[in-house]
């Protein structure tokens, strides 16, 4: 990783990256699944203004849909799976309500004028935390490169090895929510777009305003289902890639060719595919979607013997991939996620990323608890 440590001196280890199981004749042997944001950009900043929000305590249901509790088998019902997927589990979550859509630039935008919180993207990596996370005797960094800056991606002008992100990731000066794509970018006509850019630390802040709170796991993949049973997708059965467009994902060689099948090379608008069964959009693709969980490789298994009621993931994370980072869950994919490269938009697909990280291609959504 020498080339991207001189680039951002935060890109620590390479992506984690096994081959997934041949499932069929229309997804190749080399068909490539991956831990697609392990050894990115950190910042290790503080989020303390997070804790100084006041919550709302009427906070508005509109734009979000009830969720009826019930009780679902978890995880991959099929060879799709990668290891942190199995065993399938019983599950039963609680009735709760969550937003139709992802949070937008427009939502967002109100958050930030009502309360002048600073993301995580908006503010130069602390030295004093980032070195806890470094190997010991780690120099610090010129302070040119402690910089406000967070990670866009950047398409290959061919085929790369696919077990190395920062092939297509940049870490950018001046890209936060606003400037999506660096400083030159804007969201001007793009309210309502997703927003991007966003840690957990600032999703959190967020859900903390409207009175709302992030999901969990266990609620993300019941809702993504819709009540569909054994399936692999939110919509069915149907392979992504055929019939009409069913989410926005990347058609094509990833990461250097876009065919634009569903209409979109980027980011799409919200709404721009059909919802499932719940009336939930955006549940397969577009953006990965914080969850409030810890990620702990092994914690299926802890859950296996016996139904699990409302799991809230385990106390401490643990990524064996890059065991002294705390990470997060995120689920449903990206308009980045390929056959070839990650099929992130599966229903029980699982990836992860650190609290403080922000990219092009991760957002959020809120749940509220029905008491």
């Amino acid at each position: 990783m020498k080339t991207i440590l001189n680039l951002t001196i935060f890109l620590l280890i390479s992506c984690s990256v096994t081959p997934q199981k041949e499932i069929s004749k229309k997804i190749p042997a080399d068909t490539f699944s991956s831990n697609c944001h392990s050894g990115l950009a950190k910042h290790y900043n503080s989020s303390q203004n997070a804790i100084n929000i006041i919550p709302n305590s009427n906070p508005s249901l509109i734009g979000m849909i009830k969720i009826d509790g019930g009780d679902f088998l978890m995880g991959a019902p099929d060879i799709l799976g990668r290891d942190d997927e199995y065993p399938q589990h019983k599950v039963s979550v609680s009735s709760f309500y969550m937003d139709e859509t992802e949070v937008t630039n427009s939502q967002f935008a109100v958050f930030i004028k009502a309360t002048g919180y600073v993301t995580t993207a908006e503010k130069a990596p602390i030295w004093e935390d980032l070195k806890k996370q470094l190997p010991p005797g780690t120099p610090k960094p010129a302070d040119s490169l402690l910089i406000a800056a967070s990670l866009v991606f950047k398409p290959t002008l061919g085929p790369v090895p696919l077990n190395n992100p920062g092939l297509w990731w940049q870490w950018k000066k001046g890209a936060d929510w606003k400037h999506p794509e660096g400083p030159e970018s804007s969201i001007t006509g793009k309210e309502n777009f997703p927003v991007v850019q966003i840690s957990w630390d600032d999703a959190i802040a967020y859900a903390r305003w409207a009175g709302k709170r992030l999901p969990t796991e266990a609620e993300w993949e019941f809702a993504a289902r819709g009540g569909l049973k054994d399936q692999p997708y939110p919509w069915g059965s149907e392979e992504p890639y055929d019939g009409k467009p069913k989410a926005n994902t990347w058609d094509g060689q990833f990461p250097y060719n876009n065919t634009r099948k569903d209409n979109y090379s980027g980011l799409a608008p919200v709404k721009s595919y059909a919802a499932n069964n719940f009336g939930l959009f955006d549940m397969a693709g577009n953006v990965w979607e914080w969850c409030n969980d810890n990620y702990s490789s092994d914690y299926y298994r802890q859950l296996s013997s016996e139904t699990s009621k409302n799991p809230t993931g385990p106390i401490d994370s643990y990524d064996p991939n890059q065991p002294g980072v705390p990470v997060k869950v995120i689920r449903g994919g990206s308009f980045m996620c390929n056959e070839k490269y990650c099929s992130g938009y599966r229903a029980s697909s699982r990836m992860i990323s650190s609290a403080d990280t922000g990219l092009q291609n991760t957002g959020f959504r809120c749940v509220f608890s029905i008491k």
